[in-house]
């Protein structure tokens, strides 16, 4: 007979089943889940995978009452990634907004999972009273809102979505790109207003400019492609070298990008070094009545720097995307009492300045919506940190129906010597099928695959890796 998949994780302070190690689901550490057998969500360990190789249905590791797990929602995340989660039976409680701090952490403290997007703040304050808490979903690219140095050394894994916005964004730096060149954002200003002012002084094709592009990544890339298309010549600057596509160049420094470029675009991620990358020493490089756009993040331009480069005539034009400060949700908020520079960037010509829409759009946020849920369904059901940002990346098949009395062992722990042969030797008396292990930084992730186990040998083999000096976070899967 098939046995019921569950998960040995008791509190600090007993053995009643749990998700994580504080919070209780079941009285009993015997205790089972009734739900009927689903299908896997994705390739990894999935439908199709599993039957080619073993001839077996995989075993689905729901190990847990599903309907006590607590999913917070922030930010409107997309239907399709609501959807995901709520169809494995979760407890869902979705917001259209962020949340204020305290309001947050009163929030969190039951909370199994929960999904961002960039406005909320994951803070070590506010991680530290989410004592259930085991993987944050990011509905978004950027992970700086959130602590992953604190959430990793707690057993809290984070996804993200990498690439599902990419495309959204290219196009936009397109479109911002031919909308600087012919100045449209004034002239529909001005028509607004009931000026007619037809002008061709300034007005440029876009067709034989040199775009200079920062980082040259996902987005960078698929923009780089777009813009030859349009007849441009693309040179990019990245740290480390980097496969061009099309004709496009790599040039060795900052400096040479901005020296040569007609448009300067910043696709770079949020570190100590790219902070103030463009300042006034790097717009003073760049070619006179030059363009400026950043999509990337806030902390990358110089904002008044920018503006004094607007006011002299350097800079023809500039798009903003992001910015250091951002309002928390949608309203008159993009005034001097949020950035002290507002009013002087508001005030300016030709720059075109958005509320944080790169990825804006419904195609990216559905498919952000499908990629993160799924990772978090296949992180919380079967252990696998594939993707995940604060994490070693470790994945085991999936076991099969043909298991029964397979249980998975996931161990999160300090990366210290002599903590594997610790594990080993709890194990050892064990049939242990496969096992991988991979250590980031100052935590590694051990998982583990074991046959011929019963209730009894479960819990204790929970009992005995809780016992380990080095343990962050124990969890049995079966």
């Amino acid at each position: 007979m098939e046995s019921t998949p569950k998960d040995i994780s008791p509190k600090r302070n007993g053995l009643s089943l749990a998700v994580s190690n504080s919070l209780s689901l079941s009285t009993s550490p015997n205790a089972i889940f009734q739900s009927s057998y689903q299908s896997p969500t994705s390739s990894f360990g999935g439908l199709r995978l599993a039957r080619a190789s073993t001839g077996a249905f995989p075993k689905q590791l729901k190990p847990f009452a599903t309907e006590d797990i607590k999913i917070l929602l922030l930010e409107n995340v997309n239907q399709t990634g609501r959807d995901n989660l709520q169809n494995q039976g979760y407890q869902v409680d979705f917001h259209k907004s962020s949340l204020p701090e305290d309001e947050l952490i009163a929030k969190i403290r039951d909370v199994h999972v929960i999904g961002i997007r960039s406005k909320t703040k994951l803070t070590a304050r506010v991680l530290r009273e989410a004592k259930n808490l085991i993987v944050i979903g990011c509905f978004c690219i950027g992970t700086n809102q959130v602590d992953l140095q604190y959430a990793a050394q707690h057993g809290i894994a984070v996804f993200n979505s990498p690439f599902s916005n990419s495309r959204s964004v290219a196009e936009l730096i397109i479109g911002e790109i031919i909308c600087l060149a012919r100045q449209l954002g004034d002239r529909s200003n001005e028509l607004h207003k009931g000026t007619w002012n037809k002008v061709s002084n300034g007005c440029w094709e876009i067709r034989g400019k040199t775009l200079g592009i920062i980082g040259y990544g996902h987005i960078g890339s698929q923009l780089s492609v777009l813009a030859e298309a349009m007849g441009m010549s693309v040179i990019y600057y990245d740290a480390v070298n980097l496969m061009a596509l099309g004709s496009a160049r790599q040039v060795p420094t900052l400096a040479a990008l901005l020296n040569d470029a007609d448009f300067v675009t910043c696709h770079v991620p949020e570190l100590p070094e790219t902070k103030n990358m463009i300042g006034s020493r790097q717009l003073d490089q760049m070619k006179k009545e030059s363009y400026l756009i950043n999509a990337s993040r806030g902390s990358v331009v110089d904002i008044p720097s920018l503006i004094d480069a607007m006011r002299s005539g350097k800079i023809a034009g500039a798009a903003l995307d992001v910015y250091p400060s951002e309002p928390g949700g949608n309203g008159d908020y993009f005034t001097n009492d949020l950035n002290f520079w507002a009013e002087d960037l508001r005030s300016l010509k030709n720059i075109i300045l958005t509320p944080h829409i790169g990825g804006s759009t419904e195609e990216a946020q559905s498919a952000i919506g499908v990629e993160v849920s799924e990772a978090l369904v296949r992180y919380v059901n079967q252990g696998t940190t594939l993707g995940a940002v604060n994490m070693p990346e470790v994945n085991l098949r999936s076991l099969t129906m043909d298991e029964p009395d397979h249980v998975r062992v996931i161990f999160i722990h300090h990366n210290v010597p002599g903590v594997l042969r610790k594990v080993n030797e709890v194990l050892g008396n064990h049939n242990v099928d496969k096992q991988m292990t991979d250590s980031r930084g100052d935590v590694a992730y051990l998982m583990a695959d074991i046959s011929n186990v019963n209730q009894s040998e479960i819990k204790e083999l929970y009992e005995s890796l809780e016992s380990l000096s080095s343990r962050i976070m124990t969890r049995v899967l079966y």
